[in-house]
């Protein structure tokens, strides 16, 4: 798995330094196809992993899965900073193949500015009137996503009055169950069960069929009727939702997902610890 990775890495970096300076137009945007899809094909192969964890074939002996969890700690450290790799030369690539030059990158990530991020529409977790709010601009089908949003509950939790939540919807291209799974959760909101239906998505996004919101719907306690009519024949209404969020992400310079705002300000804090530093900060002052 990590010689597969690295071998990846190597792959799109000698691919970026090719694209950029010998390859045609046409060359670098088959060139940006193939970073896509190896960057999917790493976070499969990440999944597969995870899946091991909990199969029966994966380990028999309490010594092989500590071993396996150590591996997988250590390997999801590379991952999460692989992502943010990927990033930048899916932007130094896109740059060039719109004329750029590529070999500059892009420029760093901007944390002072404040953004202006309507709730418009959005379903708001917690106080309304709350000092404290963040915004995130989620994939339902991106592993980070996933992996991101335990720490804004546990943040929730321990600041109910103090911190809301809203969601916006940034669905990637290469992700093609991203948008039925945002459209999925607009529907249960219908029923005032948006978060709810959030929160179990990305809890578990390896299978965002139709059939699995619906047995979510049920869980829920839902009117599955109902909620199957409104996915289904509010897909316009959805369509124009989730592309205000879109066009909103480009205002406030989202690159990737989950990017996550405090009051309007990008923040880079993934974990429960980093976000209280930045949430006391702003309360203390």
């Amino acid at each position: 798995m990590e010689k597969r990775i690295f071998t990846l890495i190597f792959v799109v970096i000698i691919g970026v330094l090719v694209g950029v300076g010998i390859v045609s137009k046409e060359g670098r945007e088959s060139l940006l196809h193939d970073v896509l899809e190896q960057q999917n094909a790493m976070l499969a192969a990440q999944k597969r992993f995870e899946k091991s964890l909990t199969s029966g074939e994966a380990v028999n002996q309490s010594s092989g899965i500590s071993a396996l969890l150590q591996k997988q700690i250590a390997m999801e450290g590379r991952i999460v900073a692989l992502e943010e790799k990927f990033t930048g030369l899916q932007d130094a690539i896109k740059q060039a193949v719109n004329g750029g030059d590529a070999r500059q990158g892009p420029p760093p990530e901007d944390l002072s500015t404040v953004y202006d991020i309507p709730v418009d529409g959005s379903a708001l977790r917690g106080n309304p009137n709350a000092p404290v709010t963040i915004v995130a601009f989620d994939d339902y089908q991106c592993p980070f996503c996933s992996r991101f949003h335990p720490p804004i509950l546990e943040v929730l939790k321990a600041y109910p009055d103090k911190v809301n939540f809203m969601i916006k919807n940034f669905p990637l291209s290469f992700h093609p169950q991203a948008k039925p799974a945002a459209k999925a959760v607009l529907a249960a909101g219908e029923q005032g069960k948006y978060f709810e239906m959030a929160d179990i998505l990305l809890a578990n996004n390896s299978d965002l069929s139709e059939e699995r919101f619906k047995q979510e719907a049920e869980k829920l306690g839902l009117n599955v009727k109902a909620f199957l009519a409104d996915y289904k024949n509010k897909d316009g209404q959805w369509e124009n939702s989730i592309q205000k969020d879109i066009d909103l992400a480009s205002q406030v310079n989202v690159r990737g997902t989950p990017t996550f705002y405090i009051n309007g300000k990008k923040t880079n804090a993934r974990d429960f610890n980093s976000f209280k530093r930045e949430i006391d900060q702003i309360l203390n002052n």
